[in-house]
């Protein structure tokens, strides 16, 4: 089993946190509108959960978040404490790793389309934005709404384990787009028609740029989802891959979104500060990727090894055990450090948004339109596939990765 550390992300110390772990699943877990989330993964040195319980039934979806359980903090549970550090990489190390600008996103409104709801949405987002000194998005200064997927105030059901996931997601959009209004829309379930209908709703509230960080089992019904809910022209739509390696979840199969696979991010002594590798255990857990069953693919993917639409398009961090900082009180205590290619789709999102304005009708047409302005991840692979390029990280585009990682902004201005 490879090891590679939670690392202290620049100017904090963090407890390091070795290793890394698969998600051991034992038969289908379905989700349920109570509190329910996936099993704990245990390590010698660390462990992680599945913040929502996976539900592989058509039609359904789960969230891709997953939530360390062994983070050790140096910093109360409760609350923001500047001149403390939270274990996991917060906003200074992340824009860092991905040269992109600090205090980006004005202009533009990010959603966040989750399912279920988190009472402590709004209040845990100001902590974790106090923490690190970004300005604060309120619902009192209409910076922040929080809506159901019908776009009221009646929101649905509390789920701690979408909780984390919801955290997780806004947390990410202040991290890269602090100065973006954001919009949170709370599907009633799981289910794909609901989480599209609030995909529908974003839209018509404005949103320009949309994450999606949950995904299920590809189906024959995909091209009608496609039309009805995705196909949004001039506004980026990303969906994470999925979390458990090699294999294709839906919607980031959809040809109207961009596809967000993950990498483990670490500190390095290169010129650019940092390295990145597939992220993958020795489970074959990891980034989703691989060659979708239903959906055509986009006139702007160029890859010959798969017929249809290929997953990934770009990538971000994503391994738990390189994570990132999210501030939880439903259904966890405070501080925690959370992977899973939940982190790299808003994270994609918010970069959507500090470029500004998209000119193409599906903004991941400007990726591949902009190559060399990527980080080109060529090591790590999540399995044994063919053709190898679907699961293995090579020069130029591949599954697990996309064509890349974000290298400032060029790739994502139209």
């Amino acid at each position: 089993m490879r090891s590679h550390p939670i690392a202290a992300p620049l100017g904090r110390t963090a407890v390091p946190l070795l290793g890394s772990a698969a998600l051991a699943l034992s038969g289908l877990l379905t989700a349920a509108p109570a509190l329910a989330a996936g099993p704990t993964v245990t390590h010698p040195a660390v462990a992680w959960a599945r913040s929502c319980a996976v539900d592989l039934a058509p039609g359904h979806a789960y969230c891709d978040a997953l939530r360390v359980t062994n983070a050790a903090e140096s910093i109360p549970a409760q609350g923001a404490a500047p001149g403390l550090s939270a274990s996991g990489y917060g906003p200074s190390d992340l824009l860092s790793a991905y040269a992109l600008p600090s205090g980006g996103g004005a202009g533009q409104t990010v959603a966040i389309v989750d399912a279920y709801n988190d009472p402590k949405a709004a209040a845990d987002m100001a902590v974790y934005r106090s923490q690190y000194g970004l300005p604060a998005c309120t619902k009192a200064s209409g910076c922040f709404k929080q809506v159901s997927q019908t776009g009221g105030s009646t929101l649905p059901a509390n789920n701690s384990g979408w909780a984390g996931e919801i955290s997780l997601d806004l947390d990410m959009v202040s991290a890269i787009a602090p100065k973006a209004h954001i919009i949170l829309v709370e599907a009633k379930t799981a289910s794909m028609a609901n989480l599209g209908a609030s995909v529908n709703e974003a839209a018509k509230l404005g949103a320009t740029e949309i994450s999606n960080s949950y995904g299920g089992s590809e189906s024959a019904t995909d091209t009608t989802y496609d039309s009805s809910y995705f196909n949004h022209p001039g506004i980026a739509i990303t969906a994470s891959s999925g979390d458990s390696g090699y294999g294709v979840e839906y919607p980031a199969a959809s040809k109207y979104v961009t596809a967000v696979g993950g990498t483990a991010l670490k500190k390095a002594s290169n010129t650019r500060g940092w390295s990145e590798s597939v992220w993958s255990t020795s489970s074959a857990e990891g980034a989703g990727s691989g060659c979708s069953a239903y959906d055509a693919k986009p006139t702007w993917q160029k890859d010959s090894g798969c017929a249809k639409r290929t997953v990934a398009d770009v990538s971000a961090v994503a391994d738990p055990a390189t994570g990132v900082a999210v501030y939880q009180t439903f259904g966890a205590s405070g501080w925690n450090v959370y992977g899973g290619t939940s982190v790299a789709s808003p994270l994609i999102a918010a970069v959507y948004a500090d470029a500004g304005a998209h000119s193409a009708a599906v903004p991941a047409a400007d990726l591949y339109a902009h190559p060399s302005a990527l980080n080109d991840v060529t090591t790590g692979s999540t399995s044994t596939c063919s053709p190898a390029y679907l699961c293995h990280a090579e020069p130029g585009y591949d599954g697990p990765t996309g064509l890349g990682t974000p290298n400032g902004l060029t790739a994502f201005t139209g």
